[in-house]
């Protein structure tokens, strides 16, 4: 006898309402299309609220916003950068520091709302396995586009970032730069599940150190109250930084999720029927439960 599997969040949707059972994913859309719509007004309707794109900009002729990556490869390229390049950096930085490096890659990057397409797609049609591999690899990514920027004289990495080459194609036009977007659609939806934001990035990969020592973190406060039903792990993009925090108890781990690969999108939060996660910071770590041995 056939069963039908239960809608994801669904139990969350019956116990708090749609809309407590999708906020965070409604919020990062809004997000990131509203930080697209502002680089696309200037050159679709004259509205130059920020000029620039994702790499370097400018707010209202007054806030420069620098990527970070961006500007460690042009030093690396022996290119003395500008005064406000290095202002629009540390601002950055100064941002991520408090809401978490990879919080970039759930509320801003446009390629997510690719990569998430792709990943909701391979639940509705139910695909499972793939290809596997570590982690490690997009670090391997990022000391590549570094060694290439220090090597050739120039950030070759530009020049095929899907992450870059979305939003500038919106502006002026793609070209071959859609084969690069639907390999990643693809790639995401047949061969490898969270494929390229989990394991292939370097941009993911740089933030993610970024991340390591954030203030916002995501808590399983409640975890106590868990029903193992699951959501949580199959809507996150990076399932290894939930496992212990939310089933480490008995080792005396801590509930907070410390991992600089966590992306702070907050759907578990949203998913979870029993409110076992919630936003916390760092000031709010409670001291860890000490293991005690037990003699046979």
């Amino acid at each position: 006898m056939s069963t039908t599997r239960p809608r994801l969040a669904q139990e969350a949707i019956d116990e708090k309402g749609w809309w407590l059972a999708h906020r965070f994913l409604v919020l990062r859309r809004l997000s990131q299309l509203s930080i697209l719509l502002l680089f696309l007004m200037g050159p679709w309707f004259g509205w130059w609220l920020v000029k620039g794109n994702l790499n370097y900009s400018i707010t209202l002729n007054t806030v420069p916003l620098t990527d970070p990556l961006v500007l460690l490869q042009s030093l690396l390229t022996r290119h003395v950068p500008e005064r406000n390049a290095l202002i629009g950096a540390a601002l950055v930085l100064a941002f991520y520091a408090l809401v978490g490096g990879r919080a970039y890659c759930g509320w801003v990057c446009p390629v997510n709302l690719v990569t998430d397409a792709a990943a909701a797609l391979r639940r509705r049609w139910d695909i499972r396995g793939g290809a596997d591999f570590s982690g490690s690899a997009r670090f391997w990514m990022l000391g590549l586009i570094l060694l290439l920027a220090a090597t050739a004289g120039g950030i070759v990495w530009e020049l095929v970032n899907p992450v870059s080459m979305l939003p500038r194609g919106l502006m002026f036009g793609m070209g071959a730069g859609w084969l690069l977007i639907l390999g990643i659609f693809l790639f995401d939806l047949f061969v490898m599940q969270h494929g390229w934001c989990s394991h292939i990035c370097p941009v993911g990969a740089f933030y993610s150190l970024l991340g390591k020592l954030s203030l916002t973190r995501v808590t399983a406060t409640k975890r106590a109250a868990c029903n193992n039903c699951l959501d949580c792990f199959t809507v996150c993009p990076v399932q290894h930084v939930i496992k212990l925090p939310l089933k480490g108890e008995k080792k005396g781990a801590s509930p907070m999720i410390v991992s600089g690969d966590c992306s702070n999108c907050g759907r578990c939060i949203d998913v979870c029927s029993k409110d076992v996660f919630s936003f916390t910071t760092r000031l709010n770590r409670q001291p860890e439960p000490q293991q005690t041995e037990t003699l046979v």
